[in-house]
């Protein structure tokens, strides 16, 4: 579904990424771990058109990501779920979900996508007509989840959904994440620093440091590394 071949990319001519391999197949739930500074959200703006590579190419259902505009990409069915949630803090919770379903996808299955995501979310359908800024952390995180699902996508990349959420309100947050994987067709891409919680949630991860890929592999096999084992477990 979406393919990362040989990816350079970085900030004003200073490369972040280096040659970056990186693949998603349909329906997969992938997570990339690694420290904070290793590249993780430059990937996902790479991905989503924020930045442009200085060589590499990518794929998307089989055409060329670089020849599409960042404007045009969520329409092929990428959403992006920024890191630190950026909702709008003085709409409604429903008026962000309707700035979502701004994609030809989203609008036409809009009434559908609402049902799910109320399902998914059922606090968001309690307090719709809420102000999203009055919302918790926690609470904003699903909104900005929720927005990202609206648009209908294919892929949604999910950057830090943990980030500045307690433990508690983090593990439900990965919770309704493993629901809407089991319950949709949605591919998930996920970057996270919280590698525990990543490598049991997701199918398959690729470990990111200084912008490299060291290791990919399935949940059983990083989670028996040696490497990850006292790097990031702890152990």
């Amino acid at each position: 579904m979406l393919k990362l071949s040989n990816v350079y990319a970085g900030y004003g001519g200073v490369d972040v990424l280096h040659e970056l391999t990186v693949e998603v197949q349909a329906g997969e739930f992938v997570a990339v771990v690694g420290p904070n500074g290793a590249g993780k959200s430059t990937l996902f703006k790479t991905i989503s058109g924020l930045i442009t590579p200085s060589s590499g190419s990518i794929e998307f259902l089989g055409q060329d990501l670089l020849a599409v505009s960042a404007a045009k990409r969520a329409h092929l069915g990428i959403a992006h779920v920024p890191e630190g949630r950026q909702v709008f803090a003085s709409m409604t919770i429903y008026e962000n979900l309707e700035m979502g379903a701004y994609t030809r996808a989203g609008q036409k299955h809009w009434q559908d996508n609402l049902e799910k995501i109320y399902n998914w979310f059922p606090i968001l359908k309690e307090r719709q007509s809420q102000l999203a800024g009055t919302l918790s952390g926690g609470q904003q995180q699903m909104l900005a989840i929720a927005r990202g699902l609206a648009a209908h996508p294919k892929i949604l990349l999910l950057d830090e959904p943990s980030m500045g959420l307690s433990p508690a309100i983090a593990d439900e947050i990965f919770e309704r994440l493993i629901d809407i994987h089991k319950n949709s067709d949605i591919s998930l891409m996920l970057v996270e620093q919280r590698v525990a919680e990543a490598l049991h949630f997701a199918s398959r991860a690729y470990v990111l440091e200084a912008g490299r890929i060291i290791l990919s592999g399935d949940q059983d096999a990083l989670r028996d590394d040696d490497r990850i084992r006292q790097a990031y477990l702890g152990m």
